[in-house]
């Protein structure tokens, strides 16, 4: 961006007084080129109120992000940015301020204490800015990496916007503090892949299999089964798309959402509405497993890529479908009634492949563990060449999705695929996870996946805030570490996870008692979280722990649709062997870095309507 020249400021001189409702653009000569031409095709609104809204476009060429941000019914000016994990301070901004008498577009950052000061590179770069009637828009680009130790790198995953509005003029930016604002964060997915959304076929259908207007339990953690059925001689179809269905004024409480398929060598399926752990469950609905459809928070609707569909109904497939819907209740809220669900999109014009989803990473058992007060401890989930060579046909299979779920501590995800021992290509990372906002993402590009391969899945958490260990298992306190792949052809592997050997963890807890004087039972009757729970966290406790998570062997689920796992030893397995890491991709610094200013652009103010 570069500083306007004095014979433009004297044309665009600055006028009209202090008291000014509207800051208006009325000349910027700026460096660097307007945007393409296409529309911006991403859009969300910033705040609750609808005052912010950003659209956004990606240019992989130029690695840069084009941002336009309509700010409705300004004041005295408004900032803009990014930061790790939605926080005000140490976040990367952009701030159109006035003093009073000018307004100013500049690149800005937040230190710990909120404070915000002018950065001495200035990245963000002022394109247009103009009225409309909707209001001020702002139309600027950033690329996505600056080689500014203050600057956001701008990744594949989740980005963490923060925004604040300013309503009285700062004589200067440094004046500035966030907690002074009105402030808030959006999450999403700003660099979306440029992958087109199918058409869908002509003779499409839907159908909505939903909870039958259920009394919400007021506990925190309610997994809620219904069983229902397709019609009498439903044929096979593809489902090609589908979307989610929440309840209005429910959007807080639903968690996630699965529809699963029951075992097609049952004849039958009773009818049951009710917590899924319930007493009163019927024992066949364990066999209800063949994942059709998974949301969670945060997702918007599933495309099918044109060459694969998901095979529901007819000949060898049960009518009976079990839809699974997760509460999240930390209020205790009673009396709330829901019919969310899952809207499918389904065709009878099959396509050429079937598609297919399985899970990767951690079992949902207690023995994998994240002790309290750590920051960045990671649990590692295999796909181990053993399972992959069985289970996968010779032409492997192709992974054209992935949907990376942990619960409330999880910070990171990955998915890397390794061959012969070397990694070869991430399948999906998220290095700003977020439980609050999980997407099925398409992914840039598909990876193939053969017999022998290995896919390794890490989650990083985050228990600064508790004072127990958190343990792997279903409720929303305890821990996950799931990717969901979606993938075609079709294969009888469903799951294919592990968890660190139960007989080592216990030899961890006899070792942890003999450098210990607090004693942790390790009598038959303790069960594993009781453990965990009484273990004293020091030092050398912690780092034991870690240890054996890298080194113990494992129990592998190799498992089919019927939960049932494929022939063979998969207990005491050994960690796959891991010669050759995936080196960091070498950042590049922008050529036109030197060009850019000092100090922040100046613009005019102006009275009334401008």
């Amino acid at each position: 961006m570069q500083v306007p020249s004095p014979s433009v400021r004297e044309a665009a001189s600055m006028y009209g007084t202090a008291v000014a409702v509207f800051l208006v653009i009325l000349v910027a000569a700026l460096q660097g080129s307007a945007p393409p031409e296409s529309p911006f095709p991403y859009r969300i609104p910033l705040d609750p109120e609808g005052t912010l809204e950003l659209s956004w476009n990606v240019s992989y060429v130029q690695e840069t992000v084009h941002f336009q941000l309509l700010v409705r019914e300004l004041k005295a000016g408004v900032l803009f940015g990014m930061s790790d994990r939605g926080e005000l301070e140490n976040a990367d901004l952009v701030v159109l301020w006035t003093d009073g008498d000018s307004a100013h577009f500049g690149d800005a950052w937040s230190d710990q204490k909120g404070q915000i000061h002018l950065d001495a590179q200035q990245d963000y770069q002022l394109l247009r800015a103009q009225r409309t009637r909707e209001g001020l828009s702002l139309l600027f680009k950033r690329p996505f990496g600056t080689c500014d130790p203050k600057d956001y790198l701008i990744e594949d995953g989740t980005v963490h916007l923060v925004y604040g509005i300013l309503e009285e003029p700062f004589q200067s930016l440094e004046a500035i503090n966030v907690s002074s604002l009105q402030t808030g964060l959006q999450r999403v997915q700003l660099l979306k892949p440029n992958i087109s959304v199918p058409a869908l076929p002509s003779d499409v259908r839907t159908m909505e299999v939903r909870a039958p207007d259920v009394l919400v339990p007021g506990r925190e953690t309610t997994y809620w089964c219904h069983i229902t059925e397709l019609p009498d001689g439903f044929p096979r179809h593809h489902i090609v798309m589908y979307e989610p269905i929440v309840t209005e004024g429910n959007e807080a409480l639903v968690h996630h959402m699965e529809v699963f398929q029951c075992a097609a060598e049952f004849e039958s399926f009773p009818h049951f509405s009710g917590p899924c752990d319930s007493k009163m469950k019927p024992e066949r609905l364990n066999y209800c497993r063949h994942v059709l459809a998974a949301w969670a928070l945060g997702a918007k609707a599933f495309y099918y890529p044109e060459e694969a569909g998901l095979a529901f109904g007819g000949p060898g497939s049960s009518r009976f479908l079990r839809l699974e819907v997760h509460y999240h209740n930390p209020l205790m809220i009673k009396g709330r009634r829901d019919s969310s669900g899952i809207r499918l999109y389904y065709t009878a014009t099959l396509r050429r492949f079937d598609a297919g989803i399985m899970e990767l990473g951690l079992v949902y058992t207690p023995v994998m563990a994240i002790p309290p007060q750590e920051t960045g401890f990671v649990l590692t989930g295999y796909c181990t060449d053993k399972c992959t060579q069985l289970a996968l046909p010779p032409s492997g299979i192709h992974i054209f999705a992935s949907q990376l779920h942990t619960h409330l501590t999880g910070r990171k995800v990955v998915t890397v695929l390794a061959r012969d021992g070397r990694e070869k290509e991430i399948v999906n990372r998220d290095n700003h996870y977020s439980p609050h906002f999980q997407e099925i993402r398409m992914l840039k590009k598909v990876v193939s996946v053969h017999p022998g391969d290995v896919l390794i899945t890490s989650c990083t958490y985050n228990t600064g805030d508790r004072k127990l260990a958190t343990v792997g298992g279903f409720g929303i306190l305890e821990e996950m570490c799931v990717n969901y792949v979606h993938y075609y052809p079709l294969t009888q592997l469903e799951l294919c996870k592990s968890a660190v050997d139960p007989g080592f963890l216990q030899k961890y807890f006899h070792l942890v008692n003999r450098f210990n004087s607090e004693e942790v039972c390790t009598c038959p009757q303790a069960s594993v979280p009781e453990q965990f729970a009484s273990v004293p966290w020091n030092s050398f406790n912690r780092q034991v722990l870690k240890a054996l998570y890298s080194f113990a062997p494992i129990s592998m689920h190799c498992n089919k649709s019927s939960a049932v796992r494929f022939q063979g030893e998969w207990n005491l397995q050994p960690l796959p062997e891991i010669i050759s890491k995936l080196e960091e991709p070498t950042r590049h610094c922008p050529a036109s870095q030197g060009q850019s200013p000092a100090g922040p652009t100046m613009v005019s103010i102006g009275g009334g309507k401008g």
